[in-house]
């Protein structure tokens, strides 16, 4: 009942032309209550295939512009859910099915959804960069109080999809689901 987009959004604007604010500087993101958007390593080279970081600002569903296409939108945690039930809790239907981008032994990937999930890894609320190759992780638009929002989670040595909560101030990936 979901349609989902492939690949990490790679957007610098929101859907109506508005910019969203790039942030290289290490202290100033760590201490963003604003939209805010990186590549990895602040390099645009990783924009493909990685796509950007987010903080999840960007994708707060209170912010009256929107970071996802027209008749798309950021998923909710319960929207996450109808695609961890319909996938069995089988996040390696979800990544990417070779080593190209995914660190080995990237455990269960198969990608039979056509997801294409690539392991962006995160900016911390420090502003530091880890995790590429090693973990993709996506905000989710739900929010944990108000420090705080859940996120999805792949990892390269295992094949379970796994729901966190983090500090709104880091940079995740984003995907998007299609409005019903």
């Amino acid at each position: 009942t979901q349609e989902w987009m492939v690949g990490n959004l790679k957007t610098t604007k929101y859907n109506d032309g508005t910019p969203i604010s790039q942030v290289t500087d290490n202290n100033v993101w760590g201490s963003l209550t604003t939209p805010a958007y990186c590549w990895y390593e602040n390099n645009s080279t990783y924009k493909t295939p990685y796509g950007a970081l987010y903080n999840w600002y960007v994708v707060d569903p209170s912010n009256p512009k929107k970071v996802c296409p027209t008749n798309f939108h950021v998923p909710s945690a319960a929207e996450w859910t109808i695609l961890d039930n319909f996938i069995g809790g089988d996040g390696g239907k979800l990544k990417e099915a070779d080593l190209s981008h995914w660190k080995s032994p990237n455990i269960g990937a198969s990608n039979t959804t056509g997801f294409s999930a690539l392991p962006a890894g995160e900016r911390d609320s420090f502003g530091d960069f880890d995790g590429l190759g090693n973990y993709a992780c996506f905000w989710t638009s739900t929010e944990d109080g108000s420090n705080l929002a859940y996120y999805q989670y792949l990892y390269y040595n295992n094949a379970g999809v796994t729901r966190y909560d983090g500090s709104k101030v880091v940079g995740f990936s984003v995907v998007c689901v299609r409005d019903n």
